[in-house]
């Protein structure tokens, strides 16, 4: 057992006796008893995990000459992903945050210079069975990691937090499946899922893993585990102290999950599964300068960089240059989220010059995508506009997401492609650009992209498919069909005309309702149980942020993890 699965432990089983402890406070009228389980939560937590101070990064040195030609090598891979962001934060799409202000020329630069595909999905819609799927190729309900891994005593505090008789649905706890739970750590992507990162070494690639991970962190399921050469991890998600003089924060009062955000997390990461240690400056700056010294170190060798940074994921916290850059917008959480994302533009305009600055531009396929869509929690309306819906939906504004690819060598710059796409496409579109072979005993989900974005022939059309727990999605040639049993709904809407779901036509269309409704359970048929249960289910309105009141009236759903 590792240095890092040792804290972990150590911190579930402080959280767990804190939860445990205060259970009882949480049944009286107890004065400030919510603030109080935030306070044994986090002293516990933070009690029991030592963060020591900044260490350099020793990257492994590739050789000093490269061993192929130029135009034999394997191409690079960067995979830039955000956590989180929305459709509207990027201006190549027309918007950009606080209605258009903050542009972000960097990110838009992949598009023009490449390939933006505008009917592009995520995995789900939540963090890591998304992050999941882009590894694998695979849906999360064929690997069983269909659910979000949530820290011990997360749900259970989020669940005091929300029901607070203001809200007219109440967020819904499960205790008897938290015992169903194996311990947090352990809750990943198994080892017997074979990653990108697995198939591209036999190519010669030298992996790296920058960032966010979420899929597990005992050995099983850490990044060194599943492919990864070298691995930087976010072991806790501060972007700074939250005392620090060069950070500006905005804390979200009406969140449950900022409430535990706030309360637990800490300012560390660490290498290769090693102590944890503080990064160096911002969190995102921090990152890109660890991208920037791993290009430089393996210029002269086949590199996949998975660069999967936490902006714009919540707590939300801006360096002060950013804030300070953004005087024109005056709602203090709106400008501290626009500088957040100008901090992202930065972080990818910074790469893309390394690639340049080592040579490496035209052989190197650069992606920028985001994990889902952007939560409603945070409180700003127009993050996904023009779609309806958030993260924890599977409305447009839950999967819809930005997917732009870049690889001078075989796309054409300004090439544009409208057919439906998906992460799951990621693992055999850069397989075969890797020269690599896809395994032959297990099903892979996505398809091949390069003939496609090399030419003007669009991609084949094929049913997409989304479950989280009794909430199923498909989508096929233009219809998608939405249906779950809490609350009892079924939408159906045509997406070529009508993209932004305003208009449900299930009643008028019950032979497209039943037909879509029987490729939802012969799919169903064919994945497998989740690898653990739910232990919450989060009423989401789907046309209000959660700092908006909601009535009985609105839309919802309920979303389990």
């Amino acid at each position: 057992m590792n240095g890092a699965t040792n804290r972990l432990k150590k911190w579930q089983a402080a959280a767990l006796a804190g939860v445990v402890a205060l259970t009882a406070l949480a049944g009286t009228a107890f004065l400030f008893r919510k603030e109080l389980i935030l306070y044994y939560v986090a002293t516990r937590a933070r009690d029991a995990t030592v963060v020591l101070a900044n260490r350099d990064i020793p990257w492994q040195q590739g050789p000093e000459v490269a061993a192929e030609a130029a135009g034999t090598r394997p191409p690079n891979i960067v995979f830039i992903l955000a956590d989180d962001l929305g459709f509207n934060d990027i201006s190549h799409f027309g918007g950009g945050a606080a209605g258009g202000i903050v542009k972000t020329p960097h990110i838009d630069s992949i598009a023009r210079n490449g390939a933006s595909f505008t009917r592009a999905y995520s995995g789900t819609a939540a963090c890591a069975p998304s992050r999941a799927a882009l590894l694998t190729g695979r849906y999360g309900t064929r690997t069983g990691f269909e659910f979000t891994p949530t820290p011990p005593g997360m749900t259970r505090i989020m669940d005091l937090f929300y029901n607070d008789g203001t809200r007219p649905h109440e967020m819904l706890f499960d205790a008897e499946a938290v015992k169903r739970q194996p311990p947090f750590a352990e809750q990943g992507l198994p080892g017997a899922e074979i990653t990108l990162a697995e198939v591209l070494k036999p190519r010669g690639y030298h992996n790296i893993h920058i960032g966010k991970w979420h899929l597990g962190n005992s050995e099983e399921f850490r990044p060194n585990a599943q492919g990864f050469d070298e691995s930087v991890m976010m072991e806790s998600g501060l972007f700074l102290p939250e005392d620090s003089p060069d950070v500006v924060n905005a804390k979200l009062p009406f969140d449950p999950i900022d409430q535990f955000l706030w309360a637990r997390m800490q300012y560390a990461t660490s290498y290769n599964g090693g102590e944890w240690f503080e990064p160096k400056g911002y969190l995102t700056d921090y990152y890109t300068d660890e991208a920037v010294k791993a290009i430089a170190a393996n210029r002269n060798r086949p590199f996949f960089l998975y660069l999967a940074h936490w902006a714009v994921h919540t707590p939300l916290q801006a360096s002060k240059e950013d804030y300070d850059a953004l005087s024109m917008i005056e709602d203090e959480r709106l400008r501290v989220y626009a500088a957040m994302i100008r901090a992202l533009d930065r972080s990818v305009g910074r790469v893309l010059q390394a690639l340049k600055d080592n040579g490496l531009d035209d052989n190197t396929i650069v992606i920028f995508s985001s994990d889902n869509g952007a939560p409603g929690y945070i409180g700003i309306p127009d993050v996904n506009a023009p779609f309806r819906g958030w993260k924890l939906t599977f409305f447009e504004g839950g999967i819809r997401v930005p997917f732009f690819v870049q690889w001078p060598e075989r796309i054409a710059p300004g090439t544009t492609r409208d057919t439906a796409v998906a992460h799951i496409d990621l693992f055999p579109t850069l397989v075969a650009a890797a020269g690599g072979t896809l395994p032959d005993d297990r099903v892979i989900d996505g398809i091949d992209l390069l003939p496609y974005a090399g030419d003007a022939a669009a991609a084949p059309e094929r049913p997409l498919f989304w479950r989280n727990a009794y909430y199923r999605v498909v989508q096929k040639d233009g219809w998608k069909l939405q249906l779950t049993t809490k609350p009892e709904r079924t939408w159906l809407f045509n997406l070529d005309d009508d993209p932004t779901e305003q208009v449900n036509l299930a009643a008028l269309y019950p032979e497209r309702v039943a037909e879509m409704t029987d490729l939802l359970d012969a799919h169903d048929a064919t994945q497998r149980e989740p690898l653990f249960p739910a232990v919450g289910e989060m009423p989401v309105t789907i046309d209000r942020t959660l700092e908006e009141k909601s009535t009985p009236d609105d839309e919802f759903i309920y979303w389990a993890g």
